[in-house]
């Protein structure tokens, strides 16, 4: 008798261990589930980014932040304008103040790169159709012509009292009939450029003589002249 009583006990504590389990698991999962039942709060990625500081080479991650924070959807909205827009149709898009700013801080920070023939990049050196067009690419992403003639030819002609930061400013250095030189405009008569071999990238006057006998006229890439008229 008490041996047959001995498996019923066993069977029946078993049954209530695994009520009890049940039981237990129950509870524990609604006190598990009930935060994450709550709303959750939004995600804010400003604020994170508001909280953060860029380092030095921060422009080279903005484009990554704004990857970052569009979102899906906002990129599958935005990349067909994209793709269509031309580097041109977005520089002219643009600011022209902020593109003038850009460009001058490209320029400035070019400042004692040497001169080289055919230079187009600072490790190098430069020509002056080299630094031209390495600050307009770097700085806005406008792509200029290769020499300083193609340049003049591509712009459009800006009267001496109407020069902005950012124009162009042409001269001729080997000859009255042909464009030889380029400099960027800054301001008060100054251009920044890469004069000739021997020099490295410095700030010019119009009113020296050397330049004024020389100077060839005054050019604003196409792009630059619509951002301006839309501002």
């Amino acid at each position: 008798m008490l041996a047959a009583l001995v498996p019923a006990l066993a069977f029946t504590g078993t049954l209530h261990a695994t009520d009890l389990d049940t039981a237990f698991s129950t509870s524990a999962a609604a006190r598990v589930a009930a935060p994450l039942l709550q709303p959750l709060p939004a995600f804010s990625p400003a604020v994170r980014l508001g909280q953060s500081v860029l380092p030095g080479n921060g422009s080279d991650l903005l484009p990554k932040v704004v990857d970052a924070t569009t979102g899906a959807a906002g990129l599958a909205a935005t990349a067909p304008a994209a793709e269509t827009q031309t580097p041109e149709a977005r520089v002219a898009a643009q600011n022209i103040t902020d593109l003038r700013k850009a460009l001058l801080a490209a320029a400035m920070g070019l400042r004692d790169i040497r001169y080289v023939r055919g230079g187009r990049n600072p490790a190098t050196g430069f020509d002056c159709s080299g630094f031209v067009r390495y600050v307009f690419s770097h700085a806005i992403g406008l792509q200029l012509p290769n020499t300083s003639a193609s340049q003049f030819l591509a712009g459009v002609k800006i009267n001496r009292g109407d020069i902005k930061p950012g124009d162009l400013v042409f001269f001729h250095t080997h000859g009255r009939h042909r464009i030889s030189h380029v400099g960027i405009y800054i301001s008060g008569g100054r251009f920044i450029h890469s004069p000739s071999a021997g020099k490295s990238v410095e700030i010019s006057s119009l009113d020296d003589s050397y330049w004024a006998k020389r100077f060839a006229g005054a050019k604003r890439p196409e792009a630059m002249a619509l951002a301006a008229n839309k501002g």
